[in-house]
């Protein structure tokens, strides 16, 4: 076995501003994957873990869901937020969703929402997507010639999607918003209730509040939209117990959307930047399809999540034993010089494109066809319509550790 690598770079995955500084973070996890692939980590607020940066061993360790399960860490968390997570579940609270979960209740729970993300159900829901994306190409060329992209088309155009399929009314609309970047933000200090357990806390019970309401009207009156289809869910002839329900409607909300709402704000800041791959698109538009899996790659939304070893087993030679935890960075794997050809290149028609940024093995994000569909068919929209674009002022990243991109873009534009 080769002895147990500590590199200081890879102290970068549990700083949240290193996500707001890609020429840092990039640096990082390049010198990572030449030197340190598998390389431990003690940092002073957070239990110990493995960082896995090399694409093949982040694939291996996904497609083993026996040897490594989610439970008890599925996402890196500071130690307060880790006991407090913990102390939740154990008391029957807390937030447990599909990326909590190991089979066999993942694969049950993964079930009740599956049809509403497969290919008959994206169909059917095309025609709302594409109204949704003129809306936002409308209200760009409304508001224009400037405007914050980010806040005011990325985060709104997703949202609306993702809560007309939960079927939520539009007033509501606002109220999630706040929720959902309060919750993947709360390491950032401009989206954060607060900095505390504590107060994260605070925000998951009043994502709990909202939907125990909603699941209590979806039981008393059915609709046909997928918050019925949560509440009224049966496993076993039982609805799913209060913490498992209202997880759900969580995870759809605010994965679904501030995920999609991270590539598209990362997808035009990307054109912006590189006229040509934007001229490009423009003059072949059969290129979306590739374009938008490139987006996709070069934002990597998920930054990472994290698997525990069930038994004493190893990574590339190096012993890894069984309770604890690895890191899989997603950012690294979709940057891996072995993977991608001239990686850190914005390429409209990479082809082939074997991101990691959905994961991969039995916990492959559910509603990646949907964020597919959102990404695509807003570029196809604007860009028809584009007739210029550029910054009008510096970009802004979130800072996070777990979901995350761009918080401001101001652009400046022509759209006819």
């Amino acid at each position: 076995m080769t002895t147990p690598i500590i590199d200081d770079a890879a102290k970068v995955l549990t700083d949240p501003k290193a996500y707001a500084d890609e020429d840092r973070l990039h640096a990082a996890l390049t010198h990572l994957r030449k030197n340190a692939p598998v390389s431990y980590v003690d940092v002073e607020g957070y239990y110990p873990f493995w960082a896995i940066t090399k694409h093949a061993d982040i694939m291996d360790i996904e497609r083993d869901n026996e040897l490594w399960i989610n439970a008890p860490r599925p996402m890196l968390l500071t130690k307060d937020k880790d006991d407090l997570a913990k102390a939740n579940l154990a008391a029957g609270g807390g937030l447990r969703t599909l990326i909590h979960m190991d089979d066999p209740q993942h694969r049950d729970v993964r079930k009740i929402g599956a049809d509403w993300f497969r290919p008959k159900a994206m169909r059917a829901l095309q025609e709302r997507v594409r109204e949704l994306a003129r809306r936002y190409v409308d209200h760009m060329a409304a508001i224009g010639p400037e405007c914050d992209f980010a806040q005011e088309v990325a985060v709104n155009y997703p949202l609306y999607v993702i809560l007309s399929l939960l079927g939520l009314p539009e007033s509501d609309f606002p109220r999630m918003l706040k929720l959902t970047q309060e919750l993947f933000g709360n390491e950032d200090e401009e989206f954060s209730r607060g900095q505390s357990a504590e107060e994260l806390n605070a925000v998951i019970l009043d994502f709990f509040n909202y939907f125990t309401q909603l699941t209590a009207e979806r039981r008393k009156n059915p609709t046909e939209d997928l918050a019925s289809a949560i509440a009224n869910a049966k496993i076993n002839g039982e609805y799913l117990n209060d913490v498992d329900c209202l997880s759900y409607y969580v995870i759809v909300a605010s994965a679904g959307h501030d995920t999609t709402s991270a590539a598209i704000a990362g997808g035009m800041l990307a054109l912006v930047e590189h006229q040509d791959q934007l001229a490009k698109l423009k003059e072949n538009p059969q290129l979306m399809g590739l374009a938008t899996e490139e987006i996709i790659r070069w934002v990597t939304p998920v930054k990472e999540f994290m698997r525990t070893a069930t038994r004493d087993t190893e990574v590339r030679g190096i012993p890894i034993k069984a309770g604890e935890s690895v890191l899989l960075s997603y950012v690294s794997a979709n940057r891996d010089e072995d993977v991608f050809t001239d990686p850190f290149k914005f390429d409209v028609a990479r082809d082939p494109n074997k991101h990691l940024s959905f994961g991969y093995g039995v916990h492959f994000c559910l509603g990646a066809a949907l964020a597919r569909m959102e990404i695509n068919t807003f570029f196809s929209e604007l860009l028809p319509r584009l007739k210029s674009v550029e910054l009008a002022g510096e970009p802004q990243f979130i800072a996070s550790t777990f979901v995350g991109g761009l918080k401001h873009v101001p652009i400046r534009y022509e759209i006819v």
